[in-house]
């Protein structure tokens, strides 16, 4: 199956889209990582804050969040954005966000960020790294994949963070496998299809 809005493969449609586009309205799986690979989100404090992004843009109706799972140094999701965060898209505001965050909460802390300095134009300092992953699930069975692929995260050997992939808080696989609703902004993908 086709990924192109006309099911007509057009080579030079693909050539103007960073990997990073998210079309609104389209579920994606969508996946940023910490700049430099560095291990941020091991803390509960920095979790917390993308929980409370997505939780924010849920509630706004910016964003419907189907899967989720936080890493020490990267987030997968799968979600889609329904409209624009005022003049910006949802993902940019969420990454936006989250690194003004990231930023308060180091300095607060009294955390050194140079290993996040930057020589971008714009910002000092660069907490995620640039155009995060975005691959659109056109099929039920492709969603689900992804899905597994999310879940599976925290118990792969280099990470080995939970035994099951249920018994990882930062995750939506308990929704998915014990019908547990811990964060109210996750929406179930087999509602979609």
């Amino acid at each position: 199956m086709l990924n192109h809005p006309n099911d007509q493969f057009d080579p030079n449609w693909f050539i103007d889209k960073r990997k990073s586009y998210i079309e609104i309205g389209q579920i994606y799986f969508w996946t940023a990582t910490i700049n430099k690979w560095q291990r941020l989100l091991w803390d509960e404090e920095y979790k917390n804050v993308v929980l409370n992004s997505l939780e924010y843009l849920s509630g706004k109706g910016k964003v419907d969040v189907f899967s989720f799972v936080i890493m020490p140094n990267h987030i997968h999701l799968i979600w889609r954005t329904r409209e624009k965060n005022g003049k910006e898209s949802a993902q940019g505001s969420f990454l936006k966000f989250t690194a003004h965050e990231f930023k308060r909460k180091m300095k607060t802390e009294g955390v050194t960020m140079e290993s996040y300095r930057t020589d971008a134009p714009n910002k000092i300092f660069e907490f995620w790294q640039r155009d995060p992953l975005a691959i659109h699930l056109f099929s039920k069975e492709v969603a689900f994949q992804k899905i597994d692929y999310i879940h599976g995260n925290p118990c792969a050997e280099h990470w080995q963070l939970a035994n099951e992939p249920w018994d990882y808080q930062y995750s939506s696989a308990a929704f998915y496998e014990k019908n547990e609703k811990t964060y109210s902004f996750l929406k179930d993908i087999r509602d979609e299809f």
